[in-house]
């Protein structure tokens, strides 16, 4: 009989679990806004709240060239390109972040940063053997987290300096990366067996800033190639996988919810908490989708 109560509790337990993880995402509907094309390998976007734009790392050709091609362009918020090459001479620049009024660029095997009030690159700081810096996250210290998927290590900035943070094969390939309060969440792409392909895709991990002990989100179940993250709400994330192109809302306890399903190339998204907009590169198709969230009626101050 104890067996048969305790079988009982677990069972209601674990439908508990679901339903509170997909009824979170259920109250999530995206209505699409525009796209804009143009572009040339679109990789990341970030939000400028104090000019009121967005700005594009464009890789314009392979992601590992080092051959000058690549540009950020600056896009307003209803699809238009203000200034399609602000900032040219980048190699194959791809994960952004925006600290004061600095723009952190990752670019192969430097992170570039760039005065945006003076539209100037003013420091590049490079790592020998970095082989495929990717992408970037500011910390409301100032730290900054670059991730190389290609040697399993995150590097931070921190008082002008740039070293490795955390190196460990327990990355799995990390790819986007999201300060939340003590916590580096992480967006692992999965062991890479040949080129980019994996065996086992990817899961979002969680990485002490206090202690850099590492862990999964949730049971470190298979989700993707995992590419942007971003803070969806207090209970989850929106998560971008680059190679089965989709958008996922994944929650604090791992429940995985797809939002949208593209096509290859859904690379590191931006959301603007404050106005509940997503807006995704296609880094295949140059160009970039805009999504208004629809949040189950809750409001965003």
């Amino acid at each position: 009989m104890l067996i048969k109560l305790l079988k009982h509790k677990v069972t209601v337990f674990f439908v508990l679990f679901i339903c509170i993880n997909f009824s979170i995402a259920d109250n999530k509907s995206l209505e699409f806004l525009w796209e804009l094309h143009g572009l040339d390998n679109p990789e990341s976007v970030i939000y400028d709240s104090k000019l009121k734009h967005l700005y594009v790392s464009n890789v314009n050709g392979q992601p590992n060239d080092k051959d000058g091609n690549g540009y950020i362009s600056i896009i307003s918020l209803d699809g238009k390109i203000i200034n399609k090459k602000w900032m040219v001479g980048l190699n194959a620049p791809k994960g952004l972040a925006l600290f004061g009024r600095n723009l952190y660029i990752a670019d192969i095997d430097e992170l570039v940063v760039i005065d945006i009030d003076y539209g100037r690159i003013v420091k590049k700081y490079k790592v020998d053997d970095a082989k495929f810096l990717n992408d970037v996250a500011a910390a409301p210290n100032g730290d900054i987290y670059v991730s190389d998927m290609l040697t399993n290590r995150i590097h931070r900035l921190t008082k002008n300096t740039f070293s490795v943070w955390v190196e460990s094969d327990d990355l799995e390939s990390p790819n986007g990366l999201f300060v939340l309060g003590d916590d580096l969440i992480v967006g692992a792409w999965g062991a890479m067996t040949e080129g980019f392909s994996t065996d086992i895709p990817g899961h979002l991990k969680r990485i002490s800033i206090q202690d850099k002990t590492i862990s999964s989100i949730g049971d470190g179940s298979p989700i993707g190639n995992l590419d942007g993250v971003e803070a969806a709400d207090q209970e989850g994330f929106y998560v971008t996988d680059w190679m089965n192109g989709k958008l996922f809302y994944i929650s604090n306890t791992g429940g995985v919810s797809t939002l949208l399903t593209l096509v290859q190339g859904s690379a590191d998204l931006e959301f603007i908490v404050k106005k509940g907009l997503i807006f995704i590169p296609m880094m295949n198709d140059n160009k970039i989708l805009a999504y208004k969230v629809n949040d189950g009626g809750r409001s965003k101050d």
